[in-house]
């Protein structure tokens, strides 16, 4: 398979949906660390505490994290250990993203797709707002994260097993 196959031109059109994904949400941490430092002054210098402000706060880093991590796993930035990946050859390192990617990756995040259907279902149904008196009210916006998280893996997940498969398969051709 060519660099520009059709399976490896579908793998990179899913990376651009983690490599704009990711851009908007690097954003997110600007936004993390002015909410933070606000928190820090306001409570510092002036006494004044806000649970609606640190609720913010919560809120931006969990969707930092939720929102970034198919953006991480497209920068092979995730955590791996790799006391012998790093030595592989590009064949033998396709093989473990494939099978890492096909029997653990798609799976758990299929299962927290399946497993928060439910629970992002009710706080949406709730409305479910903070339960601290002066915090958020969009806790249900929050959950509603998780699945789309789930989602954003999957389909890096399926980019992942693209790319390795388009390594380990020969282009049309080259077979004899």
């Amino acid at each position: 398979m060519g660099s520009d196959s059709l399976v490896t031109r579908f793998a990179n059109r899913l990376d651009q949906v983690a490599e704009r994904t990711g851009r908007a949400a690097a954003w997110l941490a600007l936004a993390l660390v002015l909410v933070t430092f606000s928190v820090v002054v306001l409570r510092y210098l002036f006494a004044f505490g806000s649970i609606a402000l640190q609720e913010a706060a919560l809120y931006l880093h969990a969707s930092l994290f939720l929102l970034g991590a198919a953006y991480t796993l497209k920068a092979d930035a995730h955590v791996r250990v790799d006391i012998f990946y790093r030595h592989l050859a590009a064949r033998g390192r396709a093989v473990v993203d494939l099978l890492g990617a096909l029997l653990l990756l798609l799976p758990v995040c299929g299962f927290l797709l399946w497993i928060s259907w439910d629970y992002v279902a009710s706080a949406w149904a709730l409305h479910e707002g903070s339960r601290e008196t002066g915090g958020l009210p969009y806790v249900y916006l929050l959950k509603t994260l998780i699945p789309l998280a789930a989602g954003l893996l999957i389909l890096q997940g399926i980019s992942q097993a693209l790319h390795s498969l388009a390594t380990l398969l020969p282009a049309a051709g080259e077979a004899d």
